[in-house]
């Protein structure tokens, strides 16, 4: 997509409830919303509190039980999900705006990816809506045991601000498809897009009160939808710390299934053998300056074998360089703003600690000449950095790339786990026995080699070790955990 008027835009506001928009009422608080690539103060987002919270839970609850959506036939609610795919897809030109404008996706990179990538997801978890109902066990021939699997119910989704549209997808998708209901909470900071993806969804003919929508904050609206008695399940992607509070939070309340992916500090170890430098150079870039490194899996840890050091920082530096800060509407647009100031000083701070505390800085190094007003930092690469200092040891969430060197395959396995984290981690290398050695070895719930970061196939699940959060998103796994398993025994000679 070309570039566009950002003021020009027509912005759903509000909430959406029984399958439709609700503005947020007398008494009603507001949050402001700005855009991070110019900080221009574009809508007043409303806040749910509890009382509108239980509208939406209410409402889910109800109709997924009158509407019939958990009983229909799974070939006929994989049908209806089809249609929201195409609609999503064919809605491109709405809404790979609206999820730029708000966002820190370039309008080039949610026309290209984001919005089909939604689609297809769509259809990837429409697709498993049949092929799950349980099995029969084994046992004695006077008995018929089973399992059966039913929806959960009420599932909530909250939804980070990186990815609005893609993210929300991955708990909306495979909640819908196995019968459920769902409440999502997007970001107080990118809330529009979801609003209009739950639109399409009544126009493809998902029973009104199927998908709400609430606005609002994680301290007020995000706490009283995890506690909410109706809700089966949640979903989150975020912040490692705000998982946490998210577990408490249902423990608390009733016990409820969680599904958290959360923070990372993922190393990408790069072997001397590999056959083109540029091209690792070019998985390197992306996997830590695309959307300006405001990616929980973002490659943030590079672990170069010490004879190939000078060779990939010399590829590394003018591809850094050459990165274009700008608004999210302009196609030229090659790296992101940061979503807030308030995060754009927190990573410069930062840096500066590192190179104070005796970082060398090859390139960056604070912020970024914009030709608007909003807060981007330039891409940095540093080395000399000490294995406990804060910059390896904490999530930057930022365009910030620590350089460590290693002798051999066994000291790169000591640098490449994290005592904390351990989202992702990319391996680099020609050699086929290293690489499952390093996939075996790496603490880590995804990892990739010889590329860096996920790919379309959706069979594919993701999810993190220790604080990097617990169960999977995508897969198969996506969907069976928004069923509940029943199990049946039954005696025949009774």
């Amino acid at each position: 997509m070309e570039s566009f008027d950002p003021d020009a835009l027509v912005i759903p506001n509000g909430h959406f409830i029984d399958g439709e928009i609700v503005n947020g009422g007398p008494g009603s608080d507001y949050l402001p919303v700005s855009r991070p690539s110019d900080h221009v103060r574009y809508a007043q987002m409303p806040v749910a509190n509890s009382e509108l919270v239980d509208r939406a839970v209410q409402s889910a609850w109800r109709s997924q039980r009158q509407s019939g959506w958990g009983k229909l036939p799974p070939r006929d609610r994989a049908r209806v999900l089809r249609r929201f795919a195409d609609l999503v897809e064919q809605d491109v030109a709405t809404l790979a705006p609206l999820e730029a404008v708000g966002s820190t996706r370039p309008v080039r990179d949610a026309t290209a990816w984001d919005v089909p990538y939604t689609a297809e997801c769509i259809r990837f978890f429409a697709e498993l809506a049949d092929k799950y109902g349980g099995e029969v066990a084994a046992t004695s021939p006077s008995l018929l045991g089973m399992t059966l699997t039913e929806p959960i119910g009420v599932v909530a989704g909250i939804v980070p601000w990186n990815f609005p549209l893609v993210l929300a997808t991955w708990k909306i998708a495979p909640a819908l498809a196995a019968g459920n209901a769902v409440v999502i909470k997007p970001s107080e900071m990118t809330p529009f897009s979801v609003l209009r993806l739950a639109q399409l969804a009544v126009q493809a003919g998902v029973p009104a009160g199927i998908f709400n929508v609430v606005q609002g904050d994680g301290r007020i609206t995000g706490d009283a939808l995890v506690r909410h008695p109706r809700i089966g399940k949640v979903s989150f992607t975020g912040s490692t710390r705000s998982g946490a509070s998210i577990m408490a939070a249902c423990a608390e309340t009733g016990i409820k299934p969680v599904t958290l992916e959360l923070g990372g500090k993922s190393p990408q170890v790069v072997f001397s053998d590999v056959p083109d430098l540029d091209a690792v150079a070019r998985r390197i870039v992306m996997g830590i300056t695309g959307n300006a490194g405001q990616v929980c899996n973002a490659g943030s840890r590079l672990l170069i074998q010490r004879p190939l050091a000078e060779a990939i920082l010399g590829r590394l530096i003018p591809i850094f360089n050459g990165l274009r800060a700008g608004a999210t509407w302009s196609a030229s647009t090659t790296l992101s703003p940061i979503i807030s100031e308030a995060q754009a000083t927190r990573i410069d701070g930062i840096l500066q600690r590192a190179v104070s505390a005796g970082a060398q800085l090859h390139c960056g190094g604070g912020r970024a000449d914009a030709p608007i007003g909003g807060a981007f930092v330039a891409p940095s690469i540093l080395s000399s950095v000490a294995r406990d200092s804060e910059i390896v040891r904490e999530e930057v969430f930022g365009p910030v790339l620590t350089v460590e060197t290693f002798e051999d395959e066994e000291e790169a396995l000591e640098l490449a786990q994290h005592e904390d984290y351990g989202l992702a981690a990319g391996v680099h290398t020609a050699d086929l026995g290293r690489a499952l050695r390093l996939v075996r070895g790496i603490e880590a719930g995804n990892v990739w080699v010889n590329r860096y970061g996920r790919s379309s196939d959706f069979i594919i699940p993701t999810g993190g070790y220790k604080r990097s959060g617990l169960g999977k998103d995508l897969g198969r796994q996506a969907f069976e955990a928004n069923l509940r398993s029943k199990s049946v025994l039954i005696d025949l000679n009774g």
